[in-house]
């Protein structure tokens, strides 16, 4: 708030007393409110809030069991909540110019060095993959944070490409390669559902950047033949497909988690138990906080919760299109495009998964699931799509305030016609004889 440089007013009051009127000025804002900014912040907002429930509710039960406080992952989860946000609000400050330049080879560079050191003793592995690293205080999964520096790095590359993105011989060495080496390290780790995840977010944001559909198509043919290879090589991702398509499934095997997941879905009805009276939370569910927490949510709220998540996920994929449509740049479209395939993805698989339409893959549900890796990501991400949405907004309001949107065109009275105009002034001069003139009387006949 500012007082203005002007000299103060003296007033005189009705006491008779005198006293001083100040002008104050408002601080004004850099750029005007955006809608889609505004939807999007409040989707996110309920989705992490929700998310924070869930995990208090659904974990508690273990914690406790293992000796630790119930609230240990819900205060673990917070404070990576809590870490994210202020990472979300400082991208969207950051220009876009400054994200797409040289600072997306920084952040697809470290990605790679973390994805390396996954494979030194500081790796950490779980249930048979290795992705993890831990520092003792906590543990990072770097795949989470390749996702981020993916749609950074491929908006910058389309945008340098572009005058040779019509000929896939002059792009696929360049924008290929290093795709390839991010891909080829996470599935080194042997994480299947995440590769899987990868490979659909950078099919995504090339399609929503420009890129021709029948490259991608043969790009996404050879993806899936690669997933099937790395199925095909791993044995209990071989039993684990054949159980699911052939219904022939151990109970006290490989179909336990899918099993109980819908146990835990058919237990919530319509209505559900109400929050915190999960039974499969109680050591019969496994990985309830993480990769099913879906099916505790269903649960406890029953059908009429589940279907919420799945619309606040569905309002979030329209308005992340919406700003798509809105955004001009490239990288911009990339970006969103990227974002937009990573969430809307990445929450098909997961929820597809519990209900038994996917094998088991091990993906987390956006927002939801328990994994600071994960909710950091995602929130900055999150900021990724507000930095372009602020510069759309920042753009149309220019072009609303330019000269020339501004200018008012001049109306020109219509001529009187030619002939009107002419008959009107014979009209006139018969009517009305100058002064001075002789009349002449009519002659009879």
């Amino acid at each position: 708030m500012q007082t203005s440089p002007t000299k103060p007013a003296t007033r005189q009051s009705r006491t008779g007393t005198s006293g001083h009127a100040f002008r104050i000025r408002l601080p004004k804002s850099e750029s005007p409110a955006s809608l889609n900014a505004t939807l999007l912040l409040a989707v996110v907002a309920l989705l992490v809030g929700f998310g924070l429930i869930m995990v208090l509710s659904s974990s508690a039960v273990e914690e406790y069991a293992a000796g630790r406080s119930f609230s240990t992952k819900f205060l673990k989860q917070l404070l990576f909540a809590v870490l994210g946000v202020p990472v979300m609000f400082a991208i969207s400050r950051i220009p876009l110019r400054y994200l797409t330049g040289n600072l997306a080879w920084v952040a697809l560079g470290g990605v790679i060095v973390l994805q390396l050191l996954v494979f030194t003793p500081l790796g950490l592995e779980i249930n048979g993959n290795r992705a993890w690293l831990n520092f003792g205080v906590t543990t990072v999964q770097p795949a989470e944070f390749a996702k981020l520096a993916l749609c950074m790095w491929l908006a910058m590359m389309v945008t340098r490409l572009e005058p040779r993105l019509e000929d896939w011989r002059k792009f696929i060495v360049p924008l290929g390669v290093p795709v390839v080496i991010v891909l080829g390290l996470a599935l080194g780790g042997k994480d299947l559902g995440t590769v899987i995840v990868l490979g659909a977010l950078v099919l995504g944001a090339l399609w929503f950047g420009g890129i021709k559909a029948r490259y991608l198509a043969v790009a996404a043919i050879a993806a899936v033949a690669g997933a099937i290879l790395m199925a095909i090589i791993s044995p209990n991702r071989v039993a684990r497909i054949t159980s699911f398509f052939s219904g022939d499934c151990d109970y006290e095997g490989l179909c336990w988690q899918t099993s109980h997941g819908f146990f835990a879905l058919a237990r919530g009805g319509v209505f559900g138990v109400g929050l915190g009276n999960s039974t499969a939370k109680w050591s019969w569910l496994p990985e309830a906080d993480n990769d099913y927490i879906f099916a505790i949510i269903g649960e406890e709220f029953g059908l009429v919760g589940a279907t919420a998540v799945i619309l606040m996920f569905g309002a979030l994929g329209v308005i992340l299109l919406r700003i798509w449509r809105q955004t001009e740049s490239r990288a911009g479209r990339v970006i969103v495009g990227g974002v937009f395939t990573w969430f809307t993805f990445q929450a098909f698989v997961n929820i597809a998964v519990v209900i038994g339409l996917l094998p088991v893959l091990g993906v987390p549900l956006p927002f939801l699931s328990s994994g600071g890796s994960a909710l950091v990501t995602t929130l900055a991400a999150v900021g990724l799509v507000l930095s372009v949405a602020r510069e759309n907004t920042a753009r149309e309001a220019a072009a609303a305030s330019s000269p020339k949107s501004n200018a008012k065109p001049l109306v020109k009275p219509e001529p009187e016609p030619l002939a009107k105009s002419n008959a009107g002034a014979s009209t006139k001069s018969k009517a009305r004889p100058k002064a001075g003139a002789r009349t002449h009387p009519k002659t009879r006949k």
